[in-house]
């Protein structure tokens, strides 16, 4: 396939999907350990977008490629190549980091993470049909509706040991899986950034500002008019201060590997490689409570056969 004007082999980005998805487990660790640490997800959400965004200046600054990209991105919209909203998508990003640091706290990360997988899964296939991402129009056939259902049931059967009895608030699941929804549009409007930009970090420093933008105020309402103080910087262990440099893998490998494989093949493939990633650190690394168990690993293997059932017979773009 071409993308930028370069042929790449279809199964280079799938690979590079998974190995993020992985990936994405260890930054959620990360992350979960500085929110622990410093009492407040937002607060901590805005130090892991901060240290993607100090990390991404840098690189600015001593990349003219990226530069032009980022160059390219106000020439682009004046010229209809894309839409002035489509480079917001970091906005939506920083929406799902306050979903989550409000709604895990309720919920639970296992009854959170199926809402978004159900959101992004579903939205997925929307998204691919009415074209928003760069690899076209995809038709909603039953290989792709059945992929992503089976995507769900995976990951549900994945965490459900980790399930809590009792009464589930359906508000923030409610907004976990509207997150979800959010996080299918931002991977296909990143990838139509990525294409005019011909460089997938441009598309990852103007999500990480605009983020940074969105959680910044938000950490700014709830000190200035809820209240709550501010933890400081140096309260956690230097390895949980690194999720923003992983977030600027996982944005840029989205942003270059969507115009490839589109939407829903990204989402299952992330999917799959986050449980990979989560059975990874169950085995080598546990947290109390946690283990690789039967579900966890039968789980891992059915988000494979929702990616090969989405990959059988694949139809062509519109």
């Amino acid at each position: 396939m071409n993308v930028s004007g370069s042929k790449v082999h279809v199964g280079i980005p799938m690979a590079a999907c998974v190995l993020v998805g992985a990936l994405t487990a260890v930054q959620s660790r990360m992350n979960g350990e500085l929110s622990l640490k410093m009492h407040n997800g937002v607060e901590a959400a805005v130090y892991s977008f901060g240290s993607g965004l100090v990390v991404l200046l840098l690189i600015v600054l001593l990349s003219s490629k990226v530069r032009q990209g980022l160059t390219a991105v106000p020439v682009a919209i004046r010229s209809g190549a894309i839409k002035w909203w489509q480079i917001l998508g970091g906005t939506l990003g920083g929406f799902f980091v306050a979903v989550q640091s409000s709604a895990v706290p309720l919920i639970g990360v296992a009854v959170f993470t199926i809402a978004i997988v159900a959101g992004q899964s579903t939205n997925s296939l929307v998204v691919d049909r009415i074209g928003l991402g760069p690899a076209g129009k995809q038709a909603i056939t039953w290989q792709r509706v059945a992929g992503a259902i089976l995507a769900i049931i995976a990951v549900s059967l994945a965490v459900a040991p980790r399930l809590s009895s009792g009464s589930i608030p359906i508000l923030p699941v409610a907004l976990a899986f509207i997150a979800g929804l959010l996080i299918a549009v931002q991977g296909a409007i990143n990838g139509r950034v990525s294409m005019v930009s011909g460089q997938p970090l441009s598309a990852a420093f103007l999500n990480f500002f605009f983020g940074s933008v969105v959680l910044g105020i938000t950490l700014g309402i709830s000190v200035g008019v809820m209240g709550k103080g501010l933890s400081g910087v140096f309260v956690a262990p230097w390895w949980a201060y690194l999720g923003g440099v992983i977030g600027i893998v996982f944005i840029s490998i989205a942003a270059w590997s969507v115009p490839i494989i589109g939407v829903l093949m990204f989402a299952l493939l992330s999917i799959s490689g986050q449980l990979i990633g989560s059975m990874t650190l169950d085995a080598v690394a546990p947290t109390p409570g946690s283990e690789v168990t039967l579900s966890l690993v039968l789980g891992v293997l059915l988000a494979f056969m929702a990616v090969g059932v989405t990959a059988f017979n694949r139809p062509s773009r519109r």
